[in-house]
């Protein structure tokens, strides 16, 4: 019989060490669901006690179904009103003070600086997520220019402390990071945050005209506009193609396009707007094709989902995106923001089946690679450890 030593602790002692409790901070349920759940089902298969603070719009019941406790807040995203920031962060503090978190998340750029200013006093270890890095990052507006100065000088001093820790899902924004001065020991690189390799499977193409599939929030920055008026270009060029977009305006973002704009797509050849939809990977079964012309992303789960199923994919040659699309291996980059490149990229692959099932497979195998559940989860959860085990 081995001697456990007299310091060793017995099964019952380690039994009775409370799980650490970690608390995600989003904007919205939906994206919590659409972005985030593999992460969090990392951390609650890894031990911790899993809590949830954000809108609520009908996410609830899922997000309860997982285990997970809920902690509804009010939450007015993108708004620089004093009123409403001021209501975030009283609600956070409040719900700091009730979960008693050992590690906070908090997702993207809005709810990381909010989240911080809400833990300052408190011993949290806190993971700041910036996916993308947003408006404020890809717009050369006064009013984005001005954000990008103040969220600058904000993040040098917040994210700079112990036990807090900048994550990032690609190199480029790494370097943003660092050229606003948060010291390079306080960032890590993790891609992405899962994709459920069996969820979304390999899919055979459907039969119909090749079908371009877009999934997003309906903006500016994703490039939305940019793939209408290449659509339309392609089709003035003959193809009958069709173009499934799937997504809604975002009135908190001053990139958003409207809720008329939207719907007057369904009147053009070939558009079919569905609106916000759940089922992706019924998406994935009627299009051919992904396609993603943003201006800037952190990894984008609509590009690694549709990989995962098999599909080849079109994305602007910009941070992000060409992590998941590989030029001439998963699919083809083109220009951001330029509507003739996208439509001839568009055309080159709705003629070239051969070509998108090569790049189809090897998108495939990419996410089985780098990007899966199973291999982000665990990274994910090693950070949680680490920053539990600097905290003492």
């Amino acid at each position: 019989m081995t001697d456990r030593g007299e310091n060793s602790p017995s099964p019952q002692r380690r039994l009775a060490e409370p799980a650490p409790r970690i608390l995600y901070v989003t904007a919205e349920d939906w994206a919590f669901l659409s972005h985030r759940l593999p992460m969090a089902r990392a951390a609650r298969d890894a031990g911790f006690d899993v809590h949830v603070a954000t809108r609520v719009q009908g996410g609830a019941a899922a997000i309860e179904a997982e285990g997970f406790t809920l902690h509804p807040i009010s939450y007015a995203r993108g708004s620089l009103s004093p009123v409403a920031t001021l209501t975030t962060l009283a609600a956070l503090r409040r719900v700091n003070s009730d979960v008693a978190p050992d590690v906070t998340h908090h997702v993207a750029l809005q709810s990381s600086v909010l989240g911080l200013v809400a833990t300052i006093g408190r011993r949290i270890a806190c993971v700041n997520a910036f996916v993308g890095l947003g408006y404020a990052f890809t717009s050369n507006s006064l009013k984005a220019c001005t954000l990008r100065v103040i969220i600058g000088a904000l993040l040098r001093r917040l994210v700079d402390r112990d036990g807090s820790v900048a994550l990032v899902q690609n190199g480029d924004d790494k370097a943003a990071l660092r050229s606003l001065g948060i010291p390079e020991r306080r960032i890590a690189l993790i891609s992405g945050s899962g994709v459920d390799v069996k969820r979304f499977t390999p899919l055979p193409e459907p039969s119909g005209p090749v079908t371009f599939g877009f999934v997003g929030r309906l903006l500016d920055d994703k490039g939305v506009g940019t793939l209408v008026e290449a659509f339309r270009l392609l089709r003035k060029r003959g193809s009958d193609a069709c173009l499934l977009i799937a997504g809604t305006p975002d009135p908190a973002n001053p990139g958003s396009v409207t809720q008329a704009e939207a719907a007057s797509w369904n009147n053009e050849p070939g558009i079919t707007w569905l609106g916000q939809i759940s089922d992706i990977g019924g998406l994935w079964e009627r299009a051919h094709i992904a396609v993603l012309p943003s201006r800037r992303e952190g990894l984008p789960m609509s590009l690694m989902e549709a990989a995962a199923c098999g599909r080849a994919m079109i994305a602007s040659d910009v941070p992000g995106c060409r992590e998941v699309v590989i030029d001439d291996k998963t699919g083809l980059l083109f220009p951001v923001d330029n509507a003739e490149a996208l439509a001839s990229a568009m055309e080159r692959l709705a003629a070239a089946p051969d070509l998108r099932q090569r790049y189809g497979a090897e998108a495939r195998r990419l996410v089985e690679q780098k990007f899966a559940a199973d291999i982000i989860g665990p990274q994910t959860v090693a950070l949680y450890r680490q920053l539990l085990g600097a905290r003492g």
